[in-house]
């Protein structure tokens, strides 16, 4: 059983930064591809960004193209997200994911683990 922990959540005001960092309680951490995905008040879960287990490859929705980046560190056993440019509609509670021996991933049902999220809050 694999945990996954976000942190990086919180406020900040439109056009704003944020990253994210999720880190994962397994050594072989570069085993698995991972991505992140968002669920905004009264809406569906989302995909965000994916990345593949050795970090050369990524994947973005076009909403979020150019304003956030995936990376990952897998000495640090660690997935980040970094947002740029926020928008209101950024507002969600961001969750990490892992897939196990699998390639880039973006569909949720595909992941073997998640963290438990983290707030992320877009204010005008």
């Amino acid at each position: 059983q694999v945990q996954l922990v976000e942190s990086g959540g919180g406020l900040v005001q439109v056009g704003g930064s944020l990253r994210l960092s999720c880190v994962a309680s397994t050594h072989t951490f570069s085993s698995y591809s991972a991505g992140w995905f968002r669920q905004g008040p009264g809406k569906e879960r989302e995909f965000v960004a994916a990345i593949a287990w050795s970090g050369d490859t990524t994947y973005y929705p076009n909403f979020v193209k150019g304003r956030f980046t995936i990376s990952r560190d897998n000495a640090r056993n660690t997935v980040y997200l970094q947002m740029n440019s926020l928008k209101p509609e950024d507002t969600a509670v961001y969750y990490c994911a892992a897939a196990y021996l699998k390639g880039l991933r973006v569909r949720a049902g595909d992941y073997d683990y998640w963290g438990q999220g983290t707030l992320v809050t877009v204010s005008e």
